[in-house]
C-alpha cells in the first residue's frame, strides 16, 4: 500500500468520523461513495468493507458525548439495534446477490430521496 493511499484512507475515515460524529451518518454517505470513486472499489466491496469498519468501533465516543449531554433514548436504541441486526442480515442477504450496477443505482437513489426528504421536511 502507497503513502498516498493510506494518506487518502485516513483522511476518509475521519471526514466519515467526523461527520458521523456531528450529524450521525458516516457509512453510506461518506466511506462507501469515497471508496468507489476514490479507491475503485466495487459497490459490494464498498458496502462491505463499510461495514466491517462500522462493527466494532462505530461512534463509541460520539455516543459518549451524546449521552453526557443526556440525548439518547436507551429503551428506544436497543429496540432499533435488534432491529438492525435482524435487518442487516437479510438485507446483506439479498444485496449480495443483486448485480452491482444495479446496487449503485438503488444506493444512489435512496441516497437522493432521503436528502429530498431532509431539505422539503416533514
Amino acid at each position: 500500500m502507497s503513502i498516498a493511499h493510506l494518506v487518502l484512507l485516513l483522511f476518509i475515515g475521519l471526514t466519515a468520523g467526523f461527520v458521523g460524529g456531528a450529524l450521525g451518518l458516516g457509512g453510506g454517505i461518506i466511506i462507501v461513495p469515497a471508496l468507489i470513486y476514490l479507491l475503485n472499489f466495487t459497490q459490494h466491496e464498498a458496502q462491505g468493507t463499510s461495514l466491517m469498519v462500522l462493527l466494532f468501533p462505530v461512534g463509541i465516543f460520539a455516543v459518549v458525548n451524546y449521552y453526557r449531554a443526556g440525548f439518547i433514548d436507551w429503551k428506544l436504541a436497543l429496540i432499533l439495534m435488534v432491529g438492525v441486526v435482524i435487518g442487516s442480515y437479510f438485507g446483506s442477504m439479498v444485496s449480495i446477490n443483486i448485480p452491482a450496477e444495479t446496487l449503485r443505482k438503488i444506493f444512489g437513489f435512496f441516497i437522493v430521496l432521503v436528502g429530498i426528504k431532509m431539505i422539503l421536511g416533514r
